[in-house]
């Protein structure tokens, strides 16, 4: 496996990931934390995010091929999915999100983990990039320790961005959420019209 195929698969999954981008949601849905409690969401986020993406990774392939879903239908119900997180983003309360910790909610897992690390795009990312028909079980691993270095760099970004906090406060947090949530949508939307056009990944 060349340097470039490795450049194309860091450049690949930073893109579908978006480590920057997950920088105001994660600030949105910790806001009400404690600092600990915020690196504590962080560091599980991305464990969990990392062991769902490998999984596609090395099995995702077989799973669709096994239950007869081709590529193209599993990118437009990711579409489907992230565009109706991205809508609760943009019309979200600051109630829901009291509602959500009182009942226990874990953000770590949902929106953190997925869809917004683990992001549909980056679970349809991992599975064209590692065709079980093209790629063998080396060059897997070698793009999934790129996935790992792609992670890394998401958790730095989360865990400085507790600094970006303290300078915007909760109300920089709100509008950057209804942003990110406006972001999302034309992303998911973009998905959809990309697989109808018979086009894989995110357009």
């Amino acid at each position: 496996m060349s340097f470039n195929e490795l450049l194309f698969d860091f450049v690949t999954l930073w893109v579908t990931v978006d480590p920057v981008g997950t920088m105001p949601l994660y600030l949105s849905v910790t806001k009400d934390m404690t600092v600990a409690a915020r690196k504590r969401a962080a560091l599980r986020a991305t464990l969990i995010a990392f062991l769902l993406l490998a999984a596609f990774l090395y099995l995702g392939q077989y799973l669709l091929e096994a239950m007869r879903i081709e590529m193209i239908s599993f990118q437009i119900a990711g579409g489907i999915v992230l565009f109706l997180f991205a809508l609760t983003m943009i019309f979200d309360r600051s109630s829901t999100h009291q509602a959500s910790a009182d009942a226990g909610h874990d953000v770590a897992i949902f929106p953190l983990a997925m869809p917004s690390i683990a992001t549909p795009g980056a679970l349809l990312a991992v599975v064209v990039l590692t065709d079980n028909n093209t790629h063998s079980l080396f060059q897997e691993t070698l793009t999934c320790m790129v996935l790992a270095l792609v992670l890394v760099a998401t958790l730095v970004l989360m865990l400085l961005s507790s600094r970006i906090m303290q300078l915007i406060g909760p109300s920089g947090a709100n509008v950057l959420s209804r942003v990110m949530g406006m972001i999302l949508a034309a992303a998911a939307v973009q998905m959809v019209y990309s697989a109808l056009h018979g086009t894989l990944g995110p357009g």
